[in-house]
């Protein structure tokens, strides 16, 4: 477990105004979908590189132009479900939805919106407050799927489906985590596969400072329970205090928020190498002020530097 403790990183790269990346490299291509946001309207995009270098000039897709359709969609997650050969890109609308697509490269070929409940699950209105349902993820393992969300109230919600099921049949939640300090579960977790039967798990929080950061533990079991890693303000996964900018770069960003580590491959196992971990986050001027979706966050690449292997 020492290889997450203390994860120290470095800004690499930065990209362009955009929100809660989704990203895997995929037949020499890097393959990003994010969220858009201003004056209250939300949608999706995708794009796609060969190096970072060209991160920054690469075109836009705007997914309401594919069967996805106009309207609030956010917080994308890409995975590909080997069993069916098919792309799922999950996100929130109101409720989890999901979208497939045979071809990654192909952004009209997503279908319309299907969603994993009915409705917002009964557990989730009993305890989501003033909060919102908010940043699906789903993880499978050689049995079951699990889907996450979270209630920006302090809950992290999990549940499940047999993996020949998928995408139907899922359980009603369960609470996974919470703490009774809203903020220090709040939202944009992240399920990870690093070893056989070892999980890590991050969830955001907003620190006594105002800013995000992002809390981890450890399982070994989707299903956990989960024993704390790097938890603290002190001894956080990612926050202002462990994050070193490059010689002569300006730390523009004292927030790291919504977003993913690079995955050693691309199907619904999530999987992640242990060492060197890179991690695409969202920031911001410190200085801006705003409501959240006209904020100016962009995306920038993260590279663990205390790696032991």
């Amino acid at each position: 477990m020492e290889i997450f403790h203390m994860s120290i990183t470095m800004e690499k790269q930065i990209y362009r105004k955009s929100i809660d990346p989704s990203i895997i490299y995929h037949k020499g291509r890097w393959h990003v979908f994010a969220t858009t946001a201003k004056n209250n309207n939300w949608g999706l995009f995708y794009t796609n590189f060969t190096t970072w270098s060209e991160a920054p000039s690469a075109p836009f897709y705007y997914l309401d132009q594919s069967g996805i359709g106009p309207g609030y969609r956010a917080a994308p997650q890409i995975f590909y479900f080997a069993p069916q050969k098919l792309w799922y890109l999950v996100y929130q609308n109101g409720n989890a939805a999901y979208s497939t697509n045979p071809d990654i490269s192909n952004p009209a070929g997503w279908t319309e919106p299907k969603t994993f409940y009915s409705g917002m699950p009964l557990i989730i209105e009993q305890n989501i407050g003033s909060g919102y349902w908010v940043d699906m993820w789903v993880i499978c393992d050689e049995a079951l799927c699990h889907l996450f969300s979270s209630d920006d109230n302090g809950q992290l919600y999990r549940s499940e489906t047999p993996l020949a099921k998928f995408p139907d049949g899922f359980s009603e939640p369960v609470i996974a985590l919470q703490d009774p300090e809203r903020f220090r579960l709040f939202e944009a977790s992240n399920v990870y596969r690093y070893a056989k039967n070892s999980y890590l798990l991050l969830v955001e929080a907003i620190g006594t400072d105002g800013r995000r950061w992002f809390r981890s533990w450890t399982s070994s079991s989707i299903a956990g329970p989960w024993k704390e890693l790097a938890s603290e303000e002190e001894n956080a996964f990612m926050r202002s205090n462990n994050v070193v900018f490059p010689s002569g770069t300006v730390a523009w960003t004292k927030d790291f928020s919504h977003g993913e580590l690079i995955r050693s491959g691309v199907d619904q196992e999530m999987r992640i190498g242990p060492c060197k971990m890179e991690y695409l986050y969202q920031g911001m001027d410190p200085s801006a002020e705003g409501d959240y979706g006209d904020l100016p966050w962009k995306l920038a690449l993260l590279t663990q530097t205390n790696s032991a292997c």
